[in-house]
């Protein structure tokens, strides 16, 4: 059987999505003991301890499927965010979250605006649904171009991405910026603007930028807008898979219709419901990421590092004149894993992870040998 003459055309290229190595598989690969993980833009801090005291009530439950609808935790995001239950959808995770906008909107002919540089994941969802991605350069300093992205919409623009902040490079829109973009956005030949997709997984972080905007100031007057946010960052859930997105009723209601059942997991409802209500968890988390940035920045300026200042709990940096891969190499053989950026077309730049004081300073020791200071 040949089964490539059955697989769908646009799957037949398809790379699947490198995500951060696991501390675990790293340690049996290369031998080592122990590991720092600076690579995901995890939450050091770990979850709310009210999330795993939730986690450990209903752990005796996981024999049930969950709330299908996730009612609870809308609820607790409605009452959150005053915003009607009919608004809110949820997903196992962003990239879930991103496919099912894809699956929903997404058809061949359609042309979908990226920007270079932003989060790989949405090209990936165009190139799934054998649409045709158009990509957009970013401004000087790695920062969105929105007009650029308003005026390469055309007739068979589906939709718009915007990441804000944007992941990999830390650089966020002002609330002018976005303004100005919606009433630039031209109608398409379905005689309505292009969904605008604003992916907000930093939000909670961001908001400490006093330019920095609320996506939902702009969800009233603008019906294409679709918003999402996650509690793999600062709530420290990660690995339970849970996020959620913002909408008019009509576009919710059909992703209610597309979704897998039981999509978000028993254990992951309870505990970013028990997450929303603990404001001190999320304070705590901003106020080590706004400190440990001052450090890392201070230490890049001294190995006169170029450096992208961040809006998020993640750092831009270049790698010259090691290629990234080369770097994200020497950190592993000291225990600590960072990300290359090759898959963003940027060779020669490395992310990382902000953490706890400790681990930021094992990663700058690390690569004061790497730059040879």
């Amino acid at each position: 059987m040949d089964i490539l003459k059955m697989v769908r055309k646009s799957c037949l290229r398809f790379q699947p999505y490198l995500s951060g190595r696991s501390v675990e598989s790293l340690k049996r690969e290369c031998g080592l003991k122990s590991i720092i993980k600076l690579a995901s833009n995890e939450n050091a801090l770990g979850p709310s301890k009210k999330a795993i005291k939730s986690i450990k009530t209903n752990v005796e439950k996981v024999f049930t499927y969950p709330d299908s609808t996730s009612y609870e935790l809308k609820k607790a995001l409605s009452e959150r965010y005053q915003l009607p239950v009919g608004n809110i959808f949820t997903g196992a995770g962003g990239d879930e979250i991103i496919e099912l906008i894809a699956r929903l909107f997404f058809n061949p002919e359609d042309e979908i605006i990226v920007s270079k540089h932003s989060f790989i994941r949405y090209a990936m969802a165009v190139e799934l649904m054998g649409s045709k991605a158009i990509v957009v350069p970013m401004k000087d300093g790695f920062r969105y171009d929105l007009l650029a992205l308003a005026k390469a919409c055309n007739e068979n623009t589906k939709a718009v991405f915007v990441t804000n902040p944007n992941n990999p490079t830390g650089t966020y829109v002002t609330k002018a910026e976005i303004a100005e973009f919606f009433e630039k956005l031209p109608v398409n030949k379905f005689g309505a603007k292009p969904i605008v997709v604003l992916d907000e997984a930093y939000f909670e972080y961001a908001v400490l930028e006093k330019d920095y905007p609320n996506g939902l100031d702009f969800l009233k007057d603008n019906p294409n807008l679709i918003i999402f946010r996650t509690f793999s960052k600062i709530y420290g859930l990660a690995g339970l898979r849970v996020a959620y997105g913002f909408a008019n009723e009509e576009i919710v209601n059909y992703i209610e219709r597309i979704r897998p059942p039981f999509n978000v997991n028993l254990l992951a409802q309870v505990a970013a419901v028990a997450s929303i209500t603990d404001n001190e968890q999320v304070k705590k988390s901003q106020k080590l990421i706004k400190k440990e940035k001052v450090y890392l920045y201070k230490e890049f300026e001294k190995l006169k590092i170029k450096y992208i200042k961040t809006a998020a709990n993640f750092i831009l940096f270049d790698s010259s004149p090691l290629k990234g891969i080369e770097l994200f190499r020497e950190f592993l053989k000291g225990g600590v894993i960072v990300r290359a950026m090759d898959e963003y077309e940027l060779p020669y730049w490395v992310r990382v992870t902000v953490s706890i004081h400790e681990e930021n300073e094992l990663f700058i020791k690390k690569l004061k040998k790497c730059v040879k200071v």
